[in-house]
């Protein structure tokens, strides 16, 4: 069992996914946990209500794109939003909730590496022998890390692609344990599909993947966009419970990286210097 650690303001004081509204409402009630403090989320009219499990006391709580978030502390901004969420022509879905026995850090930095789609997610993102990635630009600010000129070839890049293509990404890290990528769609190139990750920490060590599909919908039914995802959130699960230690190393020099890690290299830095230490490693001193 993972030790109850002090929490971040920068962590403790904002949003965090903790369920999805569909499940809650098939279930009925749902026994979780975030930062190791063990939660109750139940259905509320509309919305929900989270609430300490010990009986201190409910929690900051809202719904938003079919997810329950709460706040463990004093919220200080809001919650992740995406104007795209507005286009009539888009896909709004909560695409499922996986638990993985690895720090939510970790799932983030996985999240940002194209360098293993030909290997983990073969015959979808990736595949031989398409597997050099190219040099691609990182910039990183107070408030979010942005991603851009990464491109890969696909075999099936979605659940409507037909055949292979190349595919543009960009990726932003929204908060420590949020991220996006935005993609090429395969219909209509010129705009992007995006896929959303809400990590949940339930304590530092385990996390749960909520993932949100902003598709262009083109005939997409939701349930094609919502398996397709599935699969390869799932794809992930093994190789980053494998990964030791479970927590995500600051330390520079801890993991050799190489030049196509640079997202990931940019993101620990990032984690480092706005002192996020709940489910990381720090450096040393």
């Amino acid at each position: 069992m993972s030790r109850t650690a002090p929490v971040e303001s920068v962590l403790w004081d904002d949003w965090h996914v903790v369920a999805t509204l569909e499940t809650l409402r098939r279930l009925g009630q749902i026994a979780t946990a975030l930062f190791a403090r063990e939660l109750i989320v139940r259905p509320d009219g509309d919305g929900a209500t989270v609430a300490y499990a010990d009986g201190a006391g409910v929690v900051a709580s809202c719904v938003h794109y079919g997810f329950v978030w709460a706040s463990l502390g004093t919220p200080q901004r809001e919650i992740v939003t995406f104007a795209e969420a507005a286009e009539p022509d888009r896909h709004v879905l909560p695409v499922g909730s996986l638990g993985m026995r690895v720090s939510g850090l970790r799932l983030i930095e996985n999240f940002l590496d194209v360098g293993h789609f030909p290997f983990v997610h073969t015959g979808y993102l990736g595949a031989e022998p398409y597997t050099e990635v190219l040099p691609y630009e990182v910039s990183a600010s107070a408030d979010q890390i942005v991603i851009t000129g990464c491109e890969c070839v696909q075999p099936k890049s979605s659940p409507d692609a037909t055949e292979g293509m190349d595919v543009e990404y960009i990726f932003r890290v929204l908060r420590p344990y949020a991220a996006a990528l935005h993609k090429t769609n395969p219909v209509e190139p010129a705009r992007f599909d995006i896929i959303a990750i809400f990590v949940q920490p339930v304590n530092e060590e385990r996390c749960v993947a909520h993932v949100l599909a902003l598709n262009l919908k083109f005939g997409e039914s939701a349930g094609a966009v919502r398996s397709f995802q599935r699969l390869i959130t799932g794809q992930d699960q093994p190789i980053l419970e494998n990964q030791l230690p479970r927590r995500l190393p600051l330390e520079p020099r801890a993991e050799l990286p190489v030049r196509a890690d640079l997202g990931g290299t940019t993101y620990r830095r990032w984690l480092h210097e706005r002192g996020v230490a709940y489910g990381a490693i720090p450096r040393a001193g």
